[in-house]
């Protein structure tokens, strides 16, 4: 490693964000082409729809909170983004996400073209060394100068004569801390959008897993299906970072959270769209529309986390979203998967699910951050008025000794003012 720590927004932060878009664009985007082998290891496997769901679900779920492989690769580069970019913060998440959309892009291409060569087995092979790229992203993230103090963190003692029960208490409180619960408590802001996100991953990821299998039912030929995916994910990387321009800017910056809340609300309410046709042509202009709200869903997740989280603990709350996300990606393909097995494969209560979580969701975030605002609000007027009526005894001194018209006067205007 170099001697000397790196510069915050210097010539290698550049670097470092093109690290963080190839090993997004390799981890991230990856389980988006799970759909395309969804039939074939049904196929394979004699497997109902609630038991190959537990394929992607697994999948998706480690990575985001196994601590294993993927799960390393995408953490690590979201983290070290936040202190190689202080200004620029919102546009750097943003064309970072970009290469999710690449990997929405090209994974379920490449996937379809070696599943027809080389079987699921061998494609999978194959997935292996192209996953080994994400050694090299890792290489280059070289520690950088920050003007954060890093958090302190008192660790227990824990000596060999302690009974095991304090033992199991002092560890209890390490675990809890490292997992920032204790964030999750006292954050208001962190609490609602943890809960939220939670909420909204149980139906986010079932589009990707069976969008392709939907078409395929009604007729959809293999590689139009696969398009279905490419599409969303080429759409998104010229609209993720017109997203993350715009939410960068001074003027929206108090509004993020609301853009967020209200593109999750759109993002459940075009999942509809599929329980009315799965026409190719109405498949195809809902990808687009589908695209609008997860680009500003993508270029936005993580800059709304920063903003309620101060940065030195940003890597904490991320982890325990992280955990609580990958709970419900889950138990949610499976979940999905069991409504196909008993209502005859009809993918229209899918989608359904999918809207119902989302939407439920943006109302939930959206309602809680306007309170959040509102209290904010109110506590603050609280304190002017209160710091009005400390000064009020000491400018009433200050009229002393003038004649009584001019004291009525002096009262009456100071008066007015705490009012």
């Amino acid at each position: 490693m170099p001697q000397a720590l790196e510069r915050a927004e210097g010539c290698w932060a550049w670097v470092v964000l093109l690290a963080s878009m190839v090993a997004q664009g390799l981890s991230l985007g990856f389980p988006t082409c799970i759909g395309i082998f969804f039939t074939e290891l049904q196929q394979e496997f004699q497997a109902s729809n609630s038991q190959t769901s537990w394929f992607p679900s697994i999948l998706t779920a480690m990575l985001h909170a196994g601590g294993l492989g993927l799960c390393f690769s995408f953490q690590s580069t979201i983290t070290v983004l936040g202190f190689y970019f202080t200004r620029r913060r919102a546009l750097a998440n943003a064309l970072a996400s970009v290469g999710v959309s690449l990997g929405i892009t090209l994974w379920p291409l490449l996937a379809r073209h070696l599943l027809e060569d080389l079987g699921w087995r061998g494609t999978f092979l194959v997935f292996g060394g192209v996953f080994l790229h994400c050694c090299v992203c890792g290489a280059i993230l070289r520690p950088v100068a920050t003007s954060v103090a890093p958090e302190t963190r008192e660790s227990p003692s824990l000596p060999s004569k302690t009974p095991a029960p304090g033992r199991l208490a002092a560890c209890g409180q390490v675990i809890l801390r490292y997992l920032a619960f204790d964030i999750l408590w006292h954050n208001a802001g962190y609490r609602v959008f943890t809960l939220g996100v939670t909420w909204m991953i149980l139906g986010f990821p079932l589009p990707h897993v069976f969008l392709v299998p939907y078409a395929m039912q009604h007729g959809v030929d293999e590689h139009k299906a696969a398009l279905l995916i490419s599409i969303i994910g080429f759409s998104n990387i010229f609209l993720r970072p017109m997203a993350g321009l715009v939410a960068g800017r001074q003027d929206v910056a108090s509004y993020r959270k609301y853009l967020f809340s209200l593109a999750v609300l759109l993002n459940g309410l075009t999942n509809l769209v599929c329980t009315v046709s799965a026409d190719f042509r109405v498949l195809v202009g809902y990808c687009l529309v589908y695209s609008v709200s997860m680009s500003v869903v993508g270029a936005l997740f993580f800059q709304v986390l920063m903003d309620v989280v101060p940065m030195e603990r940003f890597s904490r709350a991320l982890g325990l979203c992280t955990i609580l996300e990958s709970i419900c990606i889950l138990i949610s393909p499976p979940m999905a998967g069991f409504v196909l097995d008993n209502t005859d494969s009809n993918f229209s209560y899918v989608f359904y699910m999918s809207g119902f979580f989302l939407i439920s969701a943006a109302l939930y975030m959206g309602g809680s951050f306007c309170a959040l605002r509102k209290k904010e609000r109110q506590g603050g007027q609280a304190k002017e008025g209160a710091a009005i009526t400390e000064a009020a005894p000491e400018r009433a001194l200050m009229v002393e000794g003038t004649d009584t018209s001019e004291k009525r006067l002096c009262t009456e205007v100071m008066y007015v003012t705490s009012v």
